[in-house]
């Protein structure tokens, strides 16, 4: 790879990894030391969320406009100020103003890392992407880990923690991310003001086509995020220790690094465009949930996440590289930040569906209503393109084809 691509990818893992000290702690921190209900602090976190889809968008924006570099040391800077003030003023209502800044200030920086990881290698495709996605991986997998060692001395050093973690992740995009030539003069396109730009998203064949590949991105990320709340609270009620479920996320991240190799196999021999590796995807998360839905003892469900793992390996880092290729010259920052801004909405929304689902009908049919709403995903990932097939030549076109 690149020494720019190194570099960002080092950057994701800094970056993740302090995001990573705060998010498994949360629920724990707001219930057990500020005393708020369950549902509050459910709340509380979707209100973090929800920073985050409005810093995916407008970090993204701000790529295209101002550039990589300078989105990015906004975003830190934003969320080294939110994570130093928690650090010595964390009662409720701090807690929460705060909460939401550091959602935000992260949201900003993510989609104006995909973009320069993906215009600092264009000839890279899916390998660009898929790097940064190793490197998130690699980030939560530090974070969760290091996060539980300071919270076993004092929880409240998390905080202190988070920030001095933001502050490497700033030094290295000063003095690291400056030379990128991701960061070169954005396009003339970028500099019309917001509603015409408004207007033109809206109205792009590829910004359409973009929109439909992703209802079923949301989809997946709804059907995943079930593992990290209801499945929790199922494997509990299967007599499952809480030890015993944090090993599936240890096994997740393993599989992640160590596996890239044999997914690259079968992406070069087999699953040669992007369709077909989400295709492949989709077939292997509706495999893992049929096998969650017949699960009643601890090595199913670790079937059942190994089999996950090797389906995301083939989706995640597939849908990036679509935005770019549909992305018009300029709008690379834009489009990442709406591709992660639907991850975020689905992380946000997938626990409060499935919850609904789950009290009313049970576990099971959760996993039955999910299988049957990746049938959507399928029709999503082969109808999204065929609206390119016939624009004008008025319209952005794509850079690359589609199916590369």
């Amino acid at each position: 790879m690149p020494k720019a691509i190194w570099l960002l990818v080092i950057g994701m893992v800094i970056n993740v990894t302090g995001a990573s000290f705060i998010w498994p702690l949360n629920t724990i921190y707001l219930h057990q030391e500020l005393g708020q209900p369950l549902s509050v602090a459910g709340f509380v976190l979707m209100m973090n969320a929800g920073a985050g889809v409005i810093g995916n968008l407008i970090g993204g924006t701000l790529f295209d406009r101002i550039g990589g570099y300078k989105t990015v040391i906004y975003g830190i800077a934003i969320t080294i100020i939110s994570a130093f003030i928690l650090a010595y003023n964390h009662t409720f209502m701090w807690y929460v103003a705060l909460l939401v800044g550091i959602g935000f200030g992260a949201g900003m920086t993510f989609p104006a890392l995909y973009a320069m990881a993906g215009t600092a290698w264009p000839e890279g495709g899916r390998k660009a992407f898929n790097a940064m996605y190793v490197a998130q991986n690699v980030g939560v997998a530090l974070g969760t880990a290091l996060a539980g060692v300071v919270a076993s001395i004092k929880i409240d050093y998390i905080f202190i923690s988070n920030g001095i973690v933001y502050c490497l992740f700033l030094f290295l995009a000063i003095f690291g991310f400056r030379q990128i030539e991701a960061n070169r003069t954005v396009s003339h396109a970028t500099t019309s003001n917001v509603f015409e730009q408004k207007k033109h998203f809206s109205f792009s064949r590829p910004f359409i086509a973009l929109l439909i590949v992703l209802s079923g991105y949301f989809i997946c990320w709804l059907a995943y995020v079930q593992w990290q709340s209801n499945i929790s609270v199922y494997t509990q009620q299967l007599g499952i220790s809480l030890k015993q479920y944090s090993i599936l996320w240890t096994i997740n991240g393993a599989m992640i690094v160590l596996f890239q190799p044999v997914i690259a196999f079968f992406v070069r021999r087999w699953v040669h465009t992007l369709k077909a590796q989400i295709y492949t995807g989709l077939v292997i998360f509706i495999i893992s949930f049929f096998v969650l839905s017949q699960a009643q003892v601890f090595t199913m469900f670790i079937a059942a996440m190994i089999i996950l793992t090797i389906g995301e390996m083939f989706i995640w880092p597939a849908i990036p590289t679509i935005a770019h290729k549909l992305a018009p010259e300029g709008k690379a920052g834009f489009y990442q930040g709406v591709v992660n801004s639907v991850a975020t909405g689905g992380r946000m929304m997938g626990p409060f569906i499935g919850g609904l689902i789950a009290e009313a009908f049970g576990m099971v049919i959760l996993f039955y209503a999910i299988m049957g709403l990746f049938c959507f995903a399928f029709i999503s990932t082969a109808v999204y393109d065929r609206i390119l097939k016939e624009k004008t030549a008025a319209e952005p076109t794509a850079k690359h084809s589609i199916q590369s």
